[in-house]
C-alpha cells in the first residue's frame, strides 16, 4: 500500500500544543504544578474520521522519539499524520518539557549513560552486551559509539527517570487517563518504560481506548529488580489496583506460578494461579505486543501475551520478523526502515478497527 512508504513531508497540517495535570500542590516553595503532561498533537488538513493515535515513549527518553529520527527524518508521528490520522505525542511527566521538580516528583534515578544503553539499543553482535539474536541487528542509522554525530544526537534526548517507580507509574496513569478522557476512543501506542504507565490508563479509561499497541514494554509481567528500585508487583506495573475480576485489593491475592517452560523462550515464565483474575478493563479492545527481530524483548515476549491472554484479554503477538519487516532492534521507530515498522503498526490497527 502506498502509505507504507513516505511520500515527503507533509506540506500543510493542523498542530498545537497542551497540558494536562495542571493543578498545584503546596510545597516550601509555595504552589506549584504537580506533575504535568505535555501534549504535542498534529493533524491533516481536514478532519479525519479514524481513531486518533497516542504515542507514549519510553524510559528516560521523549516525545521527540517519534518526531523526528537522529538522522533527520520523519519520525512515527509526521508519517501518521501523512497517512492522514490525528496525532498525540506525550512528553510524560517529567521528561522533555514536562518539568521534573524533585520538590514535586521526588529524586530522579540516575540517568542511564550510553554504556548502559547500547546493549539495549544497539548491542554488539557478539560478547559483552550482546544477546542472542543481536547479530540480526543492521537497522541502526548511525554508529554505535559517542563521538558518531548520529548516536550522539539521540543520547542527548536521554533524561532521568522517577526513582519512586510505583509513584511514577500512578503519576503515569493519572496523566495518561486524563489526555484519553480528552481525546478518545485513541489506538493507544505506547513503548518500553512507558508500558506499566500506559497500561494503568487504558485499564482506568477503558472507553476511552479504542485498541492499545504495547512495544517491548517494561517486564516480563511480575519482574523483579526492573532496574529503578520496585517490582512488578501488579504484573503489569509497580503499583495498582487494576480492575481484575474478582477484584483484587492488593498484589498478595494474586496467586503466581513460576515455571520453566519452552516455549515460553529460555526465561522462566511467572502467572496467576488457576483460576485467574480476569483484566475485566483490558480485555475490552484489542491488544498487539510487538517485539522486533534483534531485540532481547523476543526472550520474553510470549510471557506477556500469556499474562494478558490468561487474564481473558483479546491479544495478539505481532513480530516485525514475521511481517517480513526485518533488523530493528529495540528502538524501531528510531530506525533505517521507521516507515517500515510503522506499517506493521498501521496494518494491524486497520485489521482490527476497519481503518
Amino acid at each position: 500500500m502506498a502509505r507504507h512508504e513516505p511520500s515527503g513531508p507533509v506540506t500543510c497540517s493542523r498542530r498545537g500544543s497542551f497540558w494536562v495535570g495542571t493543578e498545584t500542590i503546596q510545597t516550601d516553595a509555595g504552589a506549584l504544578p504537580h506533575g504535568p503532561m505535555y501534549v504535542e498533537w498534529e493533524a491533516p488538513p481536514e478532519e479525519t474520521s479514524g481513531a486518533p493515535w497516542v504515542l507514549i515513549h519510553g524510559g528516560g527518553g521523549q516525545g521527540t522519539d517519534y518526531l523526528t529520527t537522529p538522522d533527520g527524518r520523519l519520525g512515527w508521528a509526521r508519517l501518521l499524520v501523512e497517512h492522514g490520522r490525528t496525532v498525540y505525542v506525550v512528553d510524560r511527566p517529567g521528561h522533555g518539557r514536562s518539568p521534573y521538580d524533585t520538590g514535586v516528583l521526588g529524586p530522579p534515578a540516575k540517568v542511564m549513560s550510553a554504556e548502559a544503553l547500547r546493549p539495549i539499543f544497539q548491542p554488539p553482535p557478539d560478547g559483552p552486551g550482546s544477546n542472542p539474536v543481536s547479530h540480526l541487528h543492521t537497522r541502526w542509522p548511525g554508529g554505535r559509539e559517542p563521538g558518531d554525530a548520529i548516536f550522539d544526537r539521540w543520547l542527548a534526548a536521554t533524561g532521568p527517570m522517577l526513582a519512586d517507580q510505583a509513584a511514577m507509574h500512578a503519576l503515569e496513569r493519572e496523566r495518561i487517563g486524563e489526555l484519553l478522557e480528552l481525546v478518545g476512543p485513541a489506538v493507544l501506542v505506547t513503548h518500553s518504560a512507558g508500558g506499566p504507565g500506559t497500561f494503568l490508563a487504558a485499564d482506568a479509561k477503558p472507553d476511552c481506548v479504542a485498541a492499545l499497541i504495547a512495544i517491548e514494554t517494561l517486564g516480563p509481567p511480575f519482574a523483579k529488580n526492573t532496574g529503578r528500585g520496585s517490582d512488578l508487583v501488579w504484573g503489569l506495573a509497580a503499583t495498582g489496583p487494576f480492575s481484575f475480576d474478582p477484584p483484587a485489593a492488593s498484589p498478595e491475592e494474586l496467586s503466581l506460578v513460576t515455571s520453566e517452560r519452552d516455549d515460553y523462550g529460555p526465561m522462566p515464565v511467572t502467572l496467576q494461579a488457576e483460576p485467574a483474575h480476569r483484566l475485566a478493563s483490558l480485555s475490552r479492545f484489542p491488544i498487539a505486543v510487538m517485539t522486533a527481530e534483534s531485540s532481547l524483548f523476543t526472550l520474553f515476549d510470549r510471557h506477556l501475551v500469556a499474562f494478558l491472554e490468561q487474564a481473558g484479554c483479546d491479544v495478539e503477538l505481532v513480530r516485525f520478523a514475521d511481517r517480513g519487516v526485518h533488523g530493528n532492534g529495540h528502538g524501531m521507530m528510531l530506525e533505517s526502515n521507521n516507515a517500515e515498522g510503522l506499517a506493521v503498526l498501521e496494518d494491524w490497527v486497520d485489521s482490527r478497527l476497519g481503518q
